[in-house]
């Protein structure tokens, strides 16, 4: 049974640039930059201040506990400290529907919206954020749910209790190939009727300076959109981009080789294996009663363990399908290349960090081998070798950006990696997946990533990241631990610039929860 769908990257791209107008002739003869916010919060620029960072966080309450919530009464206790917040991606799980926007984001947030007191009263597409909230689009933000299960679950509640598929957290919609969060977080001009109301938009809203013209001015509190699926922004001396990886994260085609047609069948065999497993799980599912606690548990568990299930699935997809070469999104990969050489050459600009939902380094179990993690890996690289090349002398010792910050695993992690004999050498990751939905274990094969490169026969294995501290799922005397994570990040003034990291942890044990800040450290 395919329970969810990811749509073709040209038609994400295509869609997306059609929802923001994408260089209408209204924004290029004003001279406006789609890609750039000026943050306008009334406060003076400073070399040092704090932001937050979640991710993989939009799921429903596990009643009687909401682990989202959870993190984000974490939150609470440094939002006067911090700046804004940064969001990995996967704001609203299973295919990031509108359906599910009101329960599984705007209530648990509440205070971080205007008008947050009665959060039932805010339309997702006309939300207000009075602290900067700026997240990027995880892949189950652009899932879809084929129509014959659409009909199949969203025909009545009471059918859907009676097969107990309702904690999967699937109804009528899916994103609509990412609709739903664009409506939720972007400058949707493509809903604007008239060419007189597009001209008061822009002339209201973009008026924000750059170095080449004009930019979305994002006010906390009255005006909180984002101009495109992916950005950049300026603050304190720190150059962000906020990436989309969903459309450069497509694994190369197999080789035509008979070690090539041996993995192919090897994937088609795992395919059919998780086929069955899927199968099992819903029967278990059927049986299960999720109006009694400890089967409200296993529930909450096989949910997680189906939604596990179609990510393998997917990934399995996408390689099968790789006859020729995969469609990739050279021109968000170009912009990244051009605005990171452009940061470079600006002599007030200090350091950069670089956030996207698909992590290139990471050990969580379930995706530390992932072909969409190695895809998104060796795009990124590829990258970051044409900025080295152009720079030359310029970045030094440094690396290209100072930090990468990630989510989709489940988990938060630290990584740096190591001299890969590539420009993606000495860069610290920090992973911050484990805001909300189930978290996972880390990979038994230990802390040490390994690089295979099998393209060259007898080759050997290069280390290319270790992992420094890891914070998921795990089981102490008998007992099963579920740590649900964010981080608060303090940027210190000087060049090159250090960053504190704080990581915040509440964990679930058995039925009671524990806060616990971990020591932070610094990098």
């Amino acid at each position: 049974m395919k329970l969810i769908s990811d749509p073709p990257i040209p038609v994400k791209i295509q869609k997306m640039k059609e929802r923001v107008r994408w260089m209408h002739p209204s924004f290029v003869q004003r001279g406006i930059d789609q890609t750039s916010i000026v943050i306008d919060d009334r406060t003076e620029d400073s070399p040092e201040f704090s932001f937050m960072v979640i991710g993989d966080s939009g799921t429903k309450s596990h009643s009687p506990y909401h682990p989202q919530r959870k993190v984000a009464e974490l939150m609470l206790t440094h939002r006067d400290d911090c700046s804004f917040v940064l969001h990995t991606g996967d704001v609203i799980y299973v295919v990031g529907s509108q359906e599910y926007y009101s329960t599984n984001f705007i209530e648990p947030y509440r205070e971080f919206l205007v008008g947050g007191d009665n959060p039932k009263d805010i339309p997702y597409d006309r939300m207000v954020f009075n602290l900067p909230f700026l997240p990027v689009p995880g892949n189950h933000d652009y899932y879809d749910v084929p129509l014959m299960y659409r009909l199949f679950t969203g025909t009545t509640s009471s059918l859907r209790r009676l097969f107990r598929y309702k904690d999967i957290e699937i109804g009528w919609h899916g994103s609509y190939q990412g609709n739903a969060y664009a409506r939720a977080f972007m400058d949707y001009t493509g809903a604007i009727a008239s060419p007189q109301e597009l001209e008061r938009h822009l002339d209201q809203h973009y008026t924000a300076k750059t170095d080449t013209g004009r930019c979305l001015r994002y006010e906390p509190g009255q005006f909180t959109r984002l101009p495109n699926r992916y950005y950049t922004f300026r603050y304190g001396g720190i150059d962000f981009f906020a990436l989309d990886s969903n459309t450069f994260n497509t694994p190369s085609p197999l080789p035509a080789t008979q070690d090539g047609e041996i993995y192919r069948r090897e994937l088609q065999k795992r395919r059919q294996e998780i086929d069955r497993e899927e199968l099992q799980i819903l029967e278990i599912c059927d049986r299960l009663n999720p109006d009694k606690p400890t089967e409200a548990e296993q529930l909450d568990d096989l949910s997680a363990k189906l939604d596990q299930i179609n990510e393998i699935k997917i990934d399995i997809e996408k390689q099968l399908g790789s006859h020729k070469m995969p469609a990739i999104d050279f021109e968000q990969l170009e912009w990244l290349r051009s605005r990171l050489i452009e940061s470079w050459n600006t002599s007030e600009v200090r350091g950069r960090v670089i956030f996207f939902h698909h992590p290139p380094y990471v050990t969580e179990a379930t995706k530390w081998n992932q072909a969409q993690t190695l895809a998104v890996r060796h795009r990124l690289r590829w990258v970051f070798e044409q900025v080295a090349e152009t720079l030359g002398f310029l970045i030094k010792e440094r690396p290209i950006v100072d930090l990468i910050l990630n989510g989709h695993a489940h988990c938060l992690e630290h990584l740096c990696t190591t001299d890969t004999g590539f420009a993606d050498s000495h860069i610290n990751c920090i992973i911050s997946g484990g805001s909300g939905h189930r978290p996972r274990y880390q990979r038994r094969e230990g802390t040490e990533l390994m690089e295979i490169f099998t393209e060259i026969a007898g080759k050997p294995t290069r280390k290319v990241a270790d992992s420094t501290l890891f914070v998921g799922r795990h089981d102490y005397n008998f007992q099963n631990r579920l740590p649900y994570s964010c981080v608060r990040i303090d940027v210190l003034d000087g060049s090159p610039p250090k960053f504190i990291i704080r990581p915040l942890v509440t964990e679930r044990i058995e039925d009671e929860w524990y806060n616990r800040e971990l020591e932070p450290f610094v990098i």
